[in-house]
């Protein structure tokens, strides 16, 4: 066998890393699972600002049951596009618990700013609150995937 020289070691071990990076910028959720969720959010509220309990109700399961069955394969993490699948050693189960704990947090939120702007006498406070967590799927779905890529790029940097 050729041994290997420092210099081609290096070289081969940077192609590594290389490698190794681009997979992680792979890591992601889909645009369209983050607009899915906000305006699935937003439908509920202007429902439940319809005063129709069955409706609503109906909604939310129909809302829960897509989700339900959406989820598992896009919040992982895993299969931000057609291109690759990342590896579940990978992403771990870090970024499903992240989003949809997430989520469970913004459900809260919901609730108390509907309470909130109930009690400052808004005409549609679960319109206004679903808006409001909407806003926060759009725009905190996307950062919390660039943060846990942040964390995967540093956890592997030499």
């Amino acid at each position: 066998m050729d041994e290997v020289s420092a210099q081609e070691a290096r070289v081969a071990l940077a192609a590594v890393e290389r490698g190794r990076r681009s997979v992680v910028e792979r890591i992601a959720v889909p645009a369209w699972y983050w607009w899915f969720v906000a305006a699935g959010w937003v439908v509920l509220g202007i429902l439940g600002d319809l005063g129709n309990p069955w409706v609503t109700s109906t909604a939310t399961l129909l809302f829960g049951a897509l989700h339900a069955a959406v989820a598992p394969r896009v919040v992982s993490g895993r299969h931000g596009s057609g291109e690759l699948s990342v590896r579940a050693e990978v992403t771990g189960s870090r970024v499903t618990i992240a989003v949809l704990g997430g989520l469970v947090l913004l459900t809260g939120v919901t609730v108390g700013a509907a309470f909130a702007l109930s009690a400052d006498g808004s005409g549609h406070p679960a319109t206004g609150a679903s808006v409001l967590a909407a806003v926060i799927v759009l725009l905190g779905g996307p950062m919390l995937i660039g943060r846990f890529r942040r964390t995967a790029r540093l956890a592997g940097a030499p």
